[in-house]
């Protein structure tokens, strides 16, 4: 049922001419070969597995270099020495949680062979990490150069990334709770009401499609990263070819792949597999620490370190260990480390504060799956792959798979221990020898072979193959509504996954909503409003005005359950985030006001007020919002619903474009997740889109929220964003032929040196961020950039005022008018101009509009899908004309247009008199429509569809 495969094998007519990259001194089957798809995607292609390898951690290297460096640092523990204050208080848990020690601990387990691959990927990272700081201007920001990766760090990045994963310290706000409000209470802000998490994979079986073969699709939703945590990347070798989503700094691909003939994904299982003891800890007479275990007092491991604090003194932490865990919050009586409160009932024990620890099973078992990695790239059929996922340590996740002889998987695969269910729920005492885990044993893992019922599943972090393992899950809303999408046709493809990877039905609005339509007594605005909000067809669309209205609806309400007297224990002067108790770290997930805004749905439902009371709350909300939208009406809800991604650094030139406003929500399909009473803002979205289709992989798609490239400027740094934020899809390209070989990194200038690139300020064209990038064939490299009225006004004034460009109708403007008309133009969102690039030069100056939002549309009928643009070639460097100039800038020009899948036709509109234009356009396969007049000329306007310049293509 697959097609091509074996044509997109290395060897199987691939071109030649590529640059291999062997090591100096080694062997040549360490060499590797480096090709780029037109969004600067890595494609890499070596003799073995172990040379591909070291090929991924080169390119990561190159690409990434300040990831990987922050990655590393994040790890060790170490970050405040480059970020400052602001990071001590991850340094301080990542070394008391002893995380690089178990990093160590689990590669000396690993099989010798694993321990070799990803051995050379280090060995790639090390080769490459210099050459790719020198692009990253981070490192001169900071002051530092990167540091060298030891063969373990590629597992403590694991670990860093994971540890938080699994939601330990959502024990410590159930503890909180139950003190506060009574043990009866202890799970009243538990998610299967709104919750943080907001992964989605579905699985359609061939019935289901329209070629017949399965699809598999989704998006993991994560706290977005500047750059992105995932790499799409393509790795190949004789054994295997796969394409996927990788992390940085982790060899091969774990969570999304397509390996030609067998493609999986996965989705977090919500599973409960960390737990948190309260120990009793007391310090020796000659400064040790003891603790008291089911036998009694023993000694613990102790030791100090020291954090080092850019800009401040450094800090000390005690790292203790008892035979649970890690020591991560309190310590014995005068321990040092920074944070000395112990704790709950910090003062209950006789012998000092109280303790907690931390027990997972990495750290238990000295395993953390890594074995698993390469069998995944080797897998042919979801029976590979199932057996392979057998040694999956964490997270723990619901994986879905299928083949191309049909087969499907759905299972969860990791590591649960198994123990008491209260330890799931809560801090447990650790002198009890009852709260132990059963050595040696793991909970049996849910897992089924079918696609589920009528060809379709569906993982969303519900409750629902993976319930036995956790406690709190996702609500059922957003799996319910994707099996109702799917459920709607037969013939899916590729191409249709947008729509459901966009849906904006929120569901979880219908509690509010339903009190909203009882609500008594309320003033005339206040009805207006409710009317309103009950005809709302509930999609959080970005340009909805009433998803606005019913945010600002919903903030008010949590707020003023916050101050109900009911929650009182945990709200206001009460909130466990303001407890000394517990380290910074962990006060996301002891804040009462985010805990209601999550648990809204629940709150609103059933728990502790009355139905009388809840009408009341949401009737007094009405009323404030009515009152305020009369006063400031709503503006579109994309407008306030912003991406606000973390970074290491903020960007040395900010960019708006970089934060674009979102239609979605936390419960919506596509769960762009603020956090209700707090901001309208998310930080939490899709990490990555991804379609894999079992017919044809080169009909697979993807998308990450910013580029391939995490170099700030480059052409590839944030070229996906548009597509990402509209929930378009890049096509995967399978074919070598359709690739671009490479010797060097794609965004280095070969007319400038580092230093002169690391000096150079953003009115140098060549060093603005590209729109689009396009290499042409027999012609060079074509960027697009955005023009820079006051940088580029020498430039643009000698090109308009020539008489060769009397047609552009600028002949007799100053410099200063040719700015502002400039100037101008770039304040309009709805026109754009552009330099063109060819390899860093000037080339011609390219510029886009909507028909419909300027005078020429007032010419013609527009239809849905026109874009118009102007085109002004450069002149010919030394007076001579290029063969095939124009046309080659054309080809570049017409495929940044059409990869918007919204533009349907090229409109443009040239003098009429210009004879040779028109002419060009027909040859190139425009179709010449009718004169228009316009005041500064009589036109004729000409069309160019989708379907004449994929022919032509």
């Amino acid at each position: 049922m697959t097609t091509g495969v074996d044509s997109e094998r290395p060897g199987a007519g691939a071109p030649g001419g590529s640059e291999a990259f062997p090591d100096d001194g080694e062997a040549s089957r360490d060499a590797f070969e480096v090709f780029r798809d037109d969004w600067g995607i890595p494609h890499l292609r070596a003799a073995d597995a172990r040379a591909l390898a070291r090929a991924q951690g080169y390119v990561t290297a190159l690409d990434r270099a300040w990831q990987l460096e922050t990655e590393r640092h994040r790890l060790l523990g170490t970050s405040a020495s480059c970020l400052g204050a602001e990071a001590v208080d991850w340094d301080r848990f990542v070394r008391r949680a002893r995380l690089a020690d178990t990093a160590r601990r689990c590669f000396g387990r690993l099989a010798p062979e694993t321990a070799a691959w990803v051995g050379a990927y280090v060995d790639g990272v090390n080769d490459g990490l210099a050459e790719g700081a020198s692009r990253a201007p981070e490192f001169a920001a900071v002051g530092r150069a990167p540091g060298r990766w030891e063969p373990w760090t590629p597992l403590g990045v694991w670990l860093s990334t994971h540890i938080l994963f699994a939601g330990f310290p959502t024990k410590l706000w159930r503890e909180e709770v139950a003190h506060r409000l009574g043990e009866d209470r202890m799970t009243l802000f538990a998610t299967d009401g709104p919750g943080t998490a907001g992964s989605n994979g579905w699985l359609l079986s061939g019935g289901r499609t329209a070629s017949g073969a399965p699809l598999l699709a989704g998006d993991p939703h994560r706290f977005i990263e500047a750059p992105g945590v995932y790499q799409q990347i393509r790795l190949a070798c004789p054994e295997f070819d796969v394409v996927g989503l990788a992390v940085p700094g982790i060899p091969g691909i774990a969570h999304f792949g397509h390996t030609g003939g067998v493609a999986w994904a996965i989705t977090n299982a919500m599973a409960d597999y960390q737990d948190l003891y309260r120990e009793q800890l007391r310090r020796t007479p000659e400064g040790g620490v003891e603790a008291l275990g089911p036998e009694g007092w023993y000694r613990a491991h102790a030791h100090t370190e020291t954090i080092e604090v850019a800009g401040a003194d450094p800090e000390t932490v005690e790292v203790i260990e008892t035979d649970r865990g890690p020591v991560i919050i309190g310590g014995p009586g005068g321990a040092s480390g920074g944070d000395q409160g112990g704790g709950p009932d910090a003062d209950a024990s006789a012998e000092g504060p109280r303790a907690i620890s931390l027990r997972h099973p990495p750290r238990v078992t000295g395993e953390l799956g890594f074995d698993v990695l390469p069998a995944l790239l080797r897998a042919r059929t979801v029976a590979d792959l199932d057996t392979a996922l057998d040694r999956w340590v964490e997270p723990v996740n619901v994986v879905l798979a299928a083949d191309t002889a049909g087969g499907t998987l759905h299972r969860v695969a990791g590591h649960v221990p198994v123990r008491p269910d209260v330890n799931r729920l809560r801090v447990v005492p650790a002198e009890d020898p009852a709260y132990a885990w059963r050595e040696g044993e793991a909970a049996p893992l849910p897992r089924t072979g079918a696609a589920g019922p009528g060809g379709i599943a569906v993982m969303a972090n519900e409750r629902g193959l993976a319930a036995p393992l956790g406690v709190e899950f996702a609500p059922p809303h957003r799996a319910r509504r994707i099996r109702e999408l799917l459920g709607a046709r037969t013939d899916w493809s590729p191409a249709a996954m947008a729509a459901v990877h966009t849906d904006t039905r929120l569901a979880s609005s219908r509690p509010l909503l339903s009190l909203l339509a009882r609500a008594p007594g309320l003033g005339p605005a206040a009805e207006r409003l409710r009317d309103r909000l009950l005809r709302w067809d509930r999609h959080m669309d970005a340009d909805s005005t009433d998803a606005t209205l019913y945010a600002r609806l919903r903030t008010d309400v949590v707020h003023r359950l916050a101050g109900h007297p009911a929650l009182k224990g945990v709200t206001s002067a009460d909130d466990p985030w303001r407890s000394a108790a517990y380290p910074a770290l962990f006060h996301l997930w002891l804040a009462a006001v985010p805990r209601i805004g999550y648990a809204l749905e629940s709150l609103l439902t059933v728990g502790l007020l009355p139905y009388e009371d809840r009408l009341a709350v949401v009737a007094a909300s009405t009323e404030a919002v009515a009152a305020a939208a009369e006063e400031t009406p709503p503006g579109p809800w994309g407008e306030l619903h912003r991406l606000s991604p973390w970074q290491a650094l903020p960007d040395l030139v900010p960019d708006e474009e970089t934060r674009p406003g979102l239609a979605g929500d936390h419960d919506c399909v596509l769960s762009t997740s603020g956090v209700p009473g707090v901001t309208d803002l998310f930080a939490r979205g899709p990490a990555a889109r991804y379609v894999w289709d079992l017919a044809r992989r080169e009909d697979s798609r993807w998308v990450v929220p910013f580029g391939a490239s995490g170099v700030p400027g480059s052409a590839h740094h944030r070229d996906q964003t548009p597509l990402w934020a509209r929930g378009a899809l890049v096509p995967v390209v399978t074919d070598w032929d359709l690739l671009h070989p490479t010797t060097r990194h794609p965004e280095e200038n070969p007319a400038m040196t580092a230093a002169e690139a690391a000096t150079a300020g953003p009115a140098v064209p060549v060093l603005r961020a590209a729109v689009h990038e396009q290499k042409v064939e027999g012609f060079g490299t074509v960027r697009l950039v955005p023009v820079d009225p006051s940088a580029d006004v020498d430039l643009l004034h000698g090109w308009v005022t020539e008489e060769r460009a009397r047609f552009w109708g600028m002949g007799d403007h100053t410099r200063e008018q040719v700015r502002e008309v400039y100037e101008f133009v770039g304040s309009l969102p709805t026109h754009h101009a552009y330099l063109a690039l060819r390899d860093g030069v000037p080339a011609a100056l390219f510029q886009t509009y909507e028909p419909d939002a300027d005078p020429v549309g007032e010419c013609y009928d527009v239809r849905p899908g026109d874009f118009g643009i102007h085109l002004l070639i450069a002149p010919a460097e030394g007076g001579e004309a290029v063969k095939g100039y124009t046309d080659a800038l054309l080809t570049a020009f017409i495929g940044f247009v059409f990869r918007d899948p919204a533009r349907l036709r090229v409109v443009v509109e040239p003098d009429a008199r210009n004879g040779k234009a028109l002419a060009r356009m027909v040859r190139v396969g425009f179709e010449l429509g009718p004169e228009i007049v316009k005041p500064e000329k009589t036109a004729r306007l000409a069309f160019l569809t989708r379907e004449a310049a994929l022919r032509l293509a």
